[in-house]
């Protein structure tokens, strides 16, 4: 999109729509059924979701640490449309969960973010880093990456480039769309030395065909 007021209007309008859609292509369950699997969660965390949304990855992340009987020390989340927010406070109130703390932002301007939001162990994001410039994308890496304790990492959920995502997300959605040497790029820029990508768990295996998951330690 042109810039950030486009993605506010934008996601204003069709918050209500989104979270329909992603929860019809079982978006929030295959984040879930990734994080269960995942080696990335231990009682104690200091945990942010970077550009939440109406909350698939912040609720999917929480009941994930629900299921194996943990707890994060703190889970923060923020994005950039305060109408998001607004549909992901409601989904807490619903299911009485009062851990996760929330505020407005954007990626590209972190310093605005409480000053004690920051040495996380872990830094999630899904669907959210499209929205930026192209070009800025190693810039809001870079960001994520100084909010992070020396072992912390970050784990990114972004759309892939391919014959289906580029009607379906890329123009429906008016997303920017990657190929993994753009995105191995932009990490190496960013100051990620060993990212790697991983894979949905079999339960979740056909969203391989509309997303990345890369996941990046700090050192």
């Amino acid at each position: 999109m042109a810039n950030t007021a486009d993605v506010v209007r934008f996601f204003t309008a069709k918050h209500d729509v989104y979270d329909r859609f992603i929860q019809w292509v079982g978006y929030p369950h295959g984040l879930r059924a990734f994080l269960e699997r995942s080696h990335l969660l231990r009682s104690d965390l200091r945990v942010l979701d970077a550009g939440c949304g109406t909350g698939a990855l912040t609720i999917a992340l929480y009941e994930a640490f629900e299921r194996k009987s943990m707890t994060p020390k703190t889970f923060d989340a923020f994005d950039l449309t305060p109408a998001m927010l607004r549909h992901l406070h409601e989904k807490l109130r619903l299911r009485g969960i009062s851990l996760i703390t929330t505020t407005q932002a954007n990626v590209l301007q972190l310093n605005k973010l409480p000053p004690n939001w920051t040495d996380y162990d872990l830094i999630v994001s899904a669907s959210m880093l499209e929205y930026i410039p192209r070009e800025r994308l190693a810039e809001a890496l870079a960001a994520l990456r100084n909010r992070l304790a020396d072992d912390g990492r970050l784990v990114l959920f972004i759309t892939k480039r391919n014959w289906l995502t580029r009607p379906l997300v890329g123009w429906w959605w008016r997303s920017n769309l990657y190929d993994r040497d753009e995105l191995s790029t932009a990490f190496r820029q960013a100051g990620f030395p060993r990212a790697a990508f991983r894979a949905f768990p079999a339960a979740a295996r056909h969203l391989a065909t509309w997303g990345h998951i890369i996941e990046a330690p700090k050192a």
